[in-house]
């Protein structure tokens, strides 16, 4: 691959309810890519899932060794050296589209089927980072709806209801009564069929993006100031002035290692690789909580996975290249150890 440009499939869209965020994304991503290096082609799934390379059907079966295969014309079938998946949310940063890539011996950016589903899923989450002695707020689950006054007794008010496997502030709701309890379960319930119930923790919200493979680096911490209730889908991606967002984030050095710390442990806990965003929330006394992790966060310009690295020294096309890369080096060690037994 040194003497021509690495073919690229950027995948995006996809069929969960955080489709519209990966587009801005996958665009993004397309117009920082390195076309020195790199030929990027855009492969799209739309709603319904179906693939499509423009507007032509495509598959991409396991034993097609990379192969795209265009179902209108086969002489515009198409060899990709590497996938990058920029799909949020279900169907695409849960393990599903991993496990397909995998199938194909596809070397693909990001958590490989474990970090990923593990990631996805709130419930699961938490646990394994409970079991491992990382810090988290106290949460219920639910496979339907319980009693307000139990749920109230255990976690207090106001709280927080979500899907247990949705990322982007879809379909969550903060509760203050039990008519808003009732709605925000059904709501939920609408998006999976496991619902997560959180407490609430008065602190400020801090992130911290992860890049690696085994030996994972830490940014610069960020902070998002929410202008409303809270930082819900429509502040994160519709109102333009729906958050502040303060890179670093004013924090002192002994919390910045801590978060940085545990934003890498988080991502090794959960057995992610390539990248991955760690949310924080701090108490005014710095005690420091782990909200969770995603596993494909946003990729726009503006959004804080990317940002906080330009302001850790690594601009936007760089780190690009990078997950590439971390990308190719996790393939070329399982082709290696295939080869062992």
């Amino acid at each position: 691959m040194e003497n021509q440009k690495i073919k690229v499939a950027i995948l995006f869209g996809g069929k969960s309810a955080e489709h519209e965020v990966s587009l801005q994304s996958a665009k993004n991503i397309f117009d920082a890519i390195d076309k020195e290096k790199y030929e990027p082609v855009m492969v799209k799934i739309d709603k319904s899932g179906q693939w499509f390379i423009e507007d032509d059907l495509i598959v991409f079966p396991p034993q097609g060794k990379g192969g795209i295969h265009n179902l209108s014309d086969s002489n515009k079938n198409l060899k990709v050296d590497i996938v990058f998946p920029i799909l949020h949310g279900p169907f695409g940063e849960d393990g599903t589209v991993q496990g397909l890539l995998k199938l194909a011996d596809v070397p693909f950016v990001g958590s490989s089927v474990l970090g990923s589903a593990v990631g996805m899923d709130k419930d699961l989450m938490k646990r394994l980072l409970r079991d491992s002695g990382i810090k988290i707020g106290k949460f219920i689950v639910l496979k339907e709806l319980k009693d307000f006054q139990e749920v109230k007794n255990e976690l207090g008010l106001p709280l927080f209801v979500k899907p247990a496997n949705m990322g982007s502030s879809v379909g969550v709701s903060k509760v203050n009564n039990e008519d808003e309890y009732k709605e925000a379960v059904i709501k939920a319930f609408n998006f999976d069929t496991k619902v997560i119930i959180e407490e609430n923790i008065e602190g400020r919200e801090i992130e911290c993006s992860v890049l690696g493979n085994d030996n994972p680096i830490a940014s610069i911490p960020g902070e998002v100031i929410p202008k409303h209730d809270f930082y819900s889908y429509d502040a994160k991606y519709i109102d333009e002035q729906g958050a502040i967002l303060e890179i670093p984030a004013k924090i002192s050095d002994e919390n910045i290692k801590k978060i940085q710390g545990l934003a890498i442990k988080t991502f090794q806990v959960l057995s992610c690789e390539g990248l991955g965003r760690v949310d924080f929330f701090v108490k005014e006394n710095n005690e420091i909580f782990v909200n969770e992790i995603n596993t494909i966060p946003g990729f726009t310009k503006i959004s804080m996975y990317p940002k906080m690295w330009e302001a850790s020294g690594i601009p936007y096309t760089e780190l690009i290249d990078r997950l590439i890369q971390l990308a190719f080096e996790r393939f070329k060690k399982e082709q290696e150890l295939k080869t062992s037994y």
